[in-house]
């Protein structure tokens, strides 16, 4: 007789069924290391099928009590470590329930299901709780970063394109600029996490069970927002853009967080010492005993890179004929799973990091106009005092930048004579301008000042912008807590469910 000894089940793939063979031990070895961090989910999904099943009648009564008193034992000696420890990967509770209640009961629990529906719901359930994660870690930042930019609306420092002074901004500015980009990052990732935030339960493999299941039931139990509404677009061994989505958002996220981390070790370097980073989150040399190696932002860095290469994977893994990527998949989801850990230290690491940050705020304003960046307004200047064409006026200036630089001089240094030689050159008249009006214009506060614009790095108006932000970011705190919430409910209403067939 094939049937095995309830005490002894090993699952249904054993030799003498459709397999005449053992499975090689590295491959179960390797199966249960890529389900183990699904089994919570897996269980949640069996007690939830269970009651489902009873409820719709599929399931005696007195069978479906004793599932679920044998699956709540098992909560009480650690479902992870049971399930490990019994075998089977997604199939764990069905071997469990079949050794503790012989497969006349233990065996009906899997009615209607499939390895497919099992994987989808777990790799979903997992997803969505890592977006989860990730999402309230960019809110903690978007937060700080909107505190820290209200006390440095007049830290006025440089800003560079080409990587050259262009003009002067702010701290604050800047900060604005970051947060304004995860708010970006909060609708990309709540985006996947709608998507995936769906129950693939009761589709099966693609075409669901000629036996009546309650899906959304089932769905509602398990915290999802609805039901696959096509059963072969439910299992990802069919679809991969579920898998797809999530590491690319997490790329995106990770390129702004790269391109901050570099922002932050370039600016700490002893060529421009607007910053100093806190020991802790550097290193130095075994053998360079002056240095100060900034180590938590070139880890950001590391992790970006990362980021990148599991989108790449999960593209490679996941493309294919409709039905054939299956087992690739998982080398993706590893990393994952791997890559969203990251990201939330790290994004974590930046709430810390930022607000322990030294400003160096004088060195900072002495830089932001020493190398000209302020020359944009003397030829507003022009502009306005003389009525000059703004290209008469651009070249006008454009003249007596070269002429300082040619001659050792500064901005500070500029003088009428200077500005009239550098008119007189373009179109043979002198500008016109006074000392005074030349020395406010190039300073670099009243350049700040002056950009009340909307959007500008003007003091009033980037507050203006950071309550804007705080408003936005009101709402997206209270999007993340009616998720928790939801989930919350979600899991009271399955022991709701539970306690009210067990008594």
């Amino acid at each position: 007789m094939l049937k095995q000894p309830s005490s002894q089940y090993r699952g249904f793939r054993t030799p003498g069924i459709r397999l005449s063979e053992e499975m090689l031990p590295q491959l179960t070895k390797l199966y249960t290391a890529r389900t183990r961090p699904m089994l919570h989910v897996v269980h949640a999904f069996d007690k939830a099928h269970a009651v489902m099943l009873v409820e719709e009648g599929l399931l005696a009564r007195d069978a479906g009590i004793a599932i679920l008193r044998a699956l709540r034992q098992m909560e009480k000696d650690g479902v992870e470590e049971v399930r490990t420890r019994t075998g089977g990967g997604l199939h764990s509770g069905e071997q469990y329930l079949i050794r503790a209640l012989g497969e006349e009961v233990g065996g009906r629990l899997h009615l209607a299901r499939s390895s497919g529906d099992l994987s989808s719901v777990g790799i979903n359930t997992l997803q969505r709780e890592h977006l989860l994660a990730v999402l309230q870690a960019v809110n903690r930042l978007r937060r700080g970063l909107l505190d820290l930019a209200r006390r440095h609306t007049d830290t006025i420092m440089p800003g560079y394109s080409f990587g050259q002074h262009a003009q002067p901004m702010t701290f604050a500015h800047l900060l604005l600029s970051w947060a304004t980009t995860l708010a970006r990052d909060f609708d990309r990732l709540h985006g996947a996490f709608r998507r995936v935030n769906q129950s693939a339960a009761g589709a099966a493999i693609m075409v669901g069970s000629d036996f009546p299941v309650n899906r959304a039931r089932t769905a509602e139990l398990l915290g999802f927002d609805g039901v696959h509404e096509n059963a072969a677009d439910a299992i990802l061994e069919l679809t991969a853009d579920d898998s797809l989505d999530v590491p690319t958002v997490l790329a995106v996220l990770y390129h702004s967080m790269a391109k901050w981390a570099d922002d932050l070790i370039l600016f700490s370097t002893s060529e421009f010492h607007f910053f100093d980073i806190p020991d802790r989150f550097c290193n130095t040399s075994s053998i360079m005993m002056q240095k100060k190696n900034v180590i938590g932002p070139a880890e950001v860095k590391g992790a970006a890179a990362e980021a990148l290469g599991c989108l790449v994977t999960s593209y490679h893994a996941l493309k294919g004929p409709t039905g054939l990527p299956i087992t690739e998949r998982y080398y993706a989801l590893d990393m994952v799973w791997r890559v969203a850990q990251n990201c939330v230290r790290d994004l974590d690491w930046f709430c810390e990091l930022l607000p322990a940050l030294q400003v160096r705020r004088e060195h900072m304003r002495e830089e932001a106009w020493r190398h000209w960046a302020t020359a944009t307004d003397l030829a507003g200047a022009l502009v306005r005092e003389r009525d000059l064409p703004w290209r008469t006026a651009h070249q006008i200036a454009g003249i007596l930048v070269r002429l300082c630089e040619e001659r050792g001089l500064g901005p500070a240094d500029v003088t009428p004579a200077l500005l009239d030689e550098a008119a007189g050159a373009y179109h043979g008249r002198p500008a016109g301008l006074d000392a005074a009006a030349i020395r406010q214009a190039l300073d670099p506060a009243r350049f700040i000042a002056a950009r009340t614009l909307h959007g500008g790095p003007a003091p009033a108006e980037s507050l203006r912008q950071a309550d804007l932000f705080a408003r936005g970011l009101a709402d997206d705190e209270r999007t993340v807590a009616a998720i928790e919430a939801r989930l919350a409910e979600a899991a009271r209403k399955l022991e709701a469910a539970i306690d009210s067939l067990i008594g």
